[in-house]
């Protein structure tokens, strides 16, 4: 909220005011048993801007005495702690427009790490867990590659099918080339005649892109990650490889990948993809060794996934 132009003005049961600084926060916390009022304004001439809380009025009579309390908290942001602080302090986390995915993305991690997890407010520990934050990474790949494991496998069958049919829509291409319309109708039917949905490679992607992104934020914002080593020279997995190992595998992985693909019809989008996997991989450079861990194993488990799919199909010609 802008509060430059949209100032606060609210009274309700406890609450907080909160400073956040990354992986930081210093909160005031009144006493959630009153009600508060909590007020912003903006100073232009200094640019700066006040957050005030107001309790209740109390009265003391003479010679008697009363309590005002209010909490205090300067600390990182681990969100059990705050959570237990004050309802809804663990939301200085942010996780973007994306929490509902993150948050639960964060549980799963914290749970294949230390074995415990809180379900609405009820504690849970097995007693068991990976203990290395990079080997939960990889297992929660594992989690969410099963979870669209059907999704996947109808892609992967797709892009089979559209390899085998690949010498008939040559075929096609070159009797209609001078009929584009003629060429695409052809073309629908052969893919409704094989049961090939053009468009099937592009799914597992798009779907899995909310995941890739609440990762990251998960990755960035949350605390308990912070300076955690995977193993060897990755110390830490909130921040990018320092010999950009991970995004070279990476890169190598989807190159791979990229070749189990059918080659695409049209020329300019065929270059795209052949220089696709160059370009992911720069963009990976900077990015945290925990997020190019994940989409290396996405890529590796993926990679096994698409290639027994298509050995499968090939033996059944």
């Amino acid at each position: 909220k802008n509060l430059d132009e949209e100032p606060v003005k609210t009274t309700q049961e406890g609450g907080w005011i909160a400073m956040v600084q990354h992986y930081f926060l210093s909160a005031w916390i009144p006493d959630n048993t009153q009600t508060n009022t909590y007020s912003s304004s903006y100073l232009k001439n200094s640019n700066q801007h006040i957050l005030r809380f107001v309790s209740p009025t109390k009265v003391v009579d003479g010679n008697s005495e009363d309590i005002f309390y209010a909490e205090f908290y300067a600390g990182p942001k681990d969100q059990s702690q705050l959570e237990a602080i004050s309802p809804g302090l663990n939301m200085t986390v942010d996780y973007g427009w994306l929490w509902f995915v993150a948050q639960p993305i964060f549980a799963l991690l914290i749970f294949l790490q230390s074995g415990h997890i809180s379900i609405f407010g009820n504690e849970f520990d097995i007693g068991f867990g990976v203990g290395n934050w990079g080997v939960a990474i990889i297992l929660l790949t594992l989690v969410i590659k099963s979870l669209f494991f059907k999704l996947s496998a109808s892609s992967y069958k797709s892009m089979a099918k559209m390899r085998k049919v690949a010498p008939e829509m040559q075929r096609l291409r070159e009797n209609y080339k001078n009929d584009k319309q003629k060429q695409q109708m052809e073309m629908m039917k052969l893919f409704q005649r094989e049961k090939i949905n053009p468009l099937g490679g592009c799914l597992p992607m798009l779907v899995q892109t909310p995941v890739f992104i609440s990762l990251y934020y998960v990755l960035l914002e949350s605390v308990e990650l912070r300076q955690v080593p995977f193993f060897g020279w990755i110390q830490d997995l909130s921040v990018m490889d320092p010999y950009f190992v991970l995004p070279l595998l990476m890169g190598a992985s989807m190159f791979l990948q990229m070749r189990l693909n059918p080659t695409p019809a049209d020329p300019t989008q065929a270059q795209v993809m052949k220089w696709m996997p160059a370009i992911f991989t720069v963009f990976m450079l900077w990015f945290p060794a925990g997020l190019t861990l994940y989409w290396l194993t996405n890529n590796v488990l993926g990679i096994a996934q698409q290639w027994i799919i298509t050995r499968r199909i090939e033996a059944e010609d």
